[in-house]
């Protein structure tokens, strides 16, 4: 890439670069990055589907490097992730194949449904780890299959808060620790970007440059945030959440009002 198109890109889209950085730390630490990165693109002026596809690029690198930390750390327990990834490309590869068919307000009208439904969840849990025994190994592959399969086709198809909803869910239903939740989610969330990313990639919806130089800034906040996450742990990823669903609220309000 010439330094003139790098000067270019970061004149034309320069709020996209600090807020994907900061989504990056947020998705290390307790997914639900794209909340920030997506509304991040938005603003810089790029449509709704170009602004989704080059979200996944940049969004894909930063999430790779979390993925493989966090392998390396002994966070993902590999028998359940090799049941739930195949899972999780499926429904992503249906969900963005989907995608390119709706119109831009089915987007806005999806969000309105699952905004609050997350966010009363997420308000009522007064933390993350049940106490619950965890449930069996058969019954916790079915179950991780099962949400990566669901929440593959939303990632595919919108993608902002994935993080979030697999921690959510795996944690819910599953029973998993916090850590093994985590570590599963980011297996998971690989899955969905590369399969999504190649669907947009296909169609000819990614701003390929741009992509790249955002995929730097997730890196570097993908980088800082799985450290936090190490030295920190549970403690802060429920704040982390609920500042994360608060932006989104705002963002689609502001949204729905500019219609």
């Amino acid at each position: 890439m010439k330094i003139l198109q790098v000067l270019q890109l970061l004149k034309m889209y320069w709020p996209v670069f600090p807020l994907v950085f900061l989504a990056g730390l947020i998705d290390a630490i307790a997914g639900g990055g794209g909340l920030i990165s997506l509304p991040a693109y938005m603003i810089a002026g790029l449509p709704p589907h170009q602004a989704i596809a080059t979200n996944k690029m940049s969004s894909s690198l930063g999430t790779a490097l979390s993925t493989i930390r966090f392998a390396i750390s002994g966070y993902i327990h590999l028998q359940t992730a090799l049941f739930a990834v195949p899972c999780a490309l499926a429904g992503s590869w249906a969900g963005s194949s989907l995608n390119l068919m709706i119109s831009n307000d089915v987007f806005k009208k999806l969000m309105l449904v699952i905004l609050p439904v997350t966010a009363v969840i997420v308000l009522r849990k007064k933390d993350f780890e049940d106490g619950k025994e965890p449930c069996g190994m058969k019954k916790t592959i079915v179950l991780s299959c099962l949400i990566a399969l669901g929440i593959g086709v939303y990632d595919g198809f919108y993608g902002p808060g994935t993080g979030t909803f697999l921690i959510l869910l795996l944690t819910g239903l599953a029973h998993m620790s916090l850590q093994d939740a985590n570590g599963l989610t980011k297996a998971i969330n690989i899955s969905t970007n590369i399969a999504s990313l190649t669907v947009y990639l296909l169609h000819g919806q990614v701003l390929i440059p741009l992509g790249l130089l955002a995929g730097i800034c997730g890196i570097a906040g993908n980088y800082l945030g799985v450290s936090f996450f190490d030295s920190r742990g549970s403690k802060i990823v429920r704040p982390v959440m609920l500042s994360v669903l608060v932006i989104f609220m705002c963002r689609t309000i502001y949204d729905l009002l500019s219609a």
